[in-house]
């Protein structure tokens, strides 16, 4: 758990992030979301002490960060950053072991961890572990600093706009192997992004700041169907606040008794998937199956855009 009370940072007489108290709650990812300038990387460095805040307390599990060295603090909280930052003259291998070497972890250790790290961003250890990040694509730099940064099994770690500088469809299979690992470990991550589809599709809740302050704190559910001001309303967007809606939603929850005609879906696919599906194929409904291909029932677009309408 990450406690973040009355914290201010000011500059002179400039407040970039000020008075903000958040509760992150352990095993989750929290997104900061905000225009440039909204104070929301600075949050973000505060709760590594990258940054000194000026007033207030942060606590992880209770510890208050500012009694713990920096540097140790820093090793035990995982940081990944857009354009991922890794270190040109050192072998994929050697960074993913920066912390681990640094914290006297033995070599089998370090070794059994970079491949395990490795396998699981669907990197052949063999093949990438001795290549240099030069002789990488994006993505797959981009994949080796999210490794880096989780290398020393970190309860937290904090992503500053990761994935900003990726393709769409990239940035999109680097946001799916995010959102696995973290159920696989699970992480506490805080992602900064000034992105809100990114900030819907991946944050069990979502901060949104402005000019330093905190405007709103809630589920994506929440900030879309009710937001707390025009900011946050102009930010989240009115022409396609259903579709982001519909997005937060798995098939099988909007799934209807009856038969449909035609290609099925699989029932985990977002109710945003469905509508999109069913618009395009100019159907009305269409079969959901589970996903041993057994026939579950159907899904309408009648239902779906009910599903899509503001909450009462």
């Amino acid at each position: 758990m990450i406690e973040i009370e009355h914290v201010t940072k000011r500059y002179g007489d400039v407040a970039v992030v000020d008075d903000v108290s958040m509760v992150i709650e352990p095993r989750t990812v929290t997104v900061i979301v905000g225009t440039s300038g909204s104070g929301k990387t600075t949050l973000l460095r505060m709760i590594n002490r990258l940054v000194e805040p000026t007033s207030g307390t942060i606590r992880l599990d209770g510890v208050d960060n500012r009694t713990v060295p920096g540097p140790q603090l820093r090793r035990s909280i995982g940081y990944a950053i857009q354009g991922h930052g890794l270190f040109p003259h050192r072998t994929v291998a050697q960074n993913i072991a920066t912390v681990p070497s640094l914290l006297g972890w033995d070599a089998g250790r370090i070794r059994a961890r970079v491949d395990e790290l490795l396998s699981l961003f669907q990197l052949d250890p063999a093949a990438f572990g001795a290549r240099y990040p030069h002789e990488l694509s994006g993505g797959q730099q981009q994949r080796v600093g999210v490794a880096r940064a989780l290398a020393a099994e970190p309860n937290v770690l904090l992503m500053d706009e990761p994935f900003g500088a990726l393709d769409p469809i990239i940035r999109t299979k680097a946001q799916e192997d995010l959102l696995a690992i973290q159920r696989r470990f699970g992480t506490t991550i805080i992602l900064v992004t000034h992105d809100m589809e990114e900030a819907v599709h991946l944050g069990d809740r979502i901060a949104v700041m402005d000019a330093g302050r905190l405007i709103q704190y809630a589920i994506p559910a929440e900030i879309l169907a009710r937001p707390a001001n025009d900011f946050v309303e102009t930010l989240v967007g009115a022409s396609d606040r259903p579709f982001k809606l519909l997005s937060l939603g798995a098939v099988r929850d909007a799934v209807e008794p009856g038969e449909a005609e035609g290609a099925a879906i699989g029932d985990e696919a977002t109710q945003r998937d469905a509508l999109a599906e069913l618009l395009w194929s100019g159907r009305a409904a269409m079969p959901v199956t589970d996903d041993e291909g057994r026939a579950l029932g159907r899904v309408t677009v009648n239902g779906l855009v009910k599903r899509a309408a503001r909450p009462a």
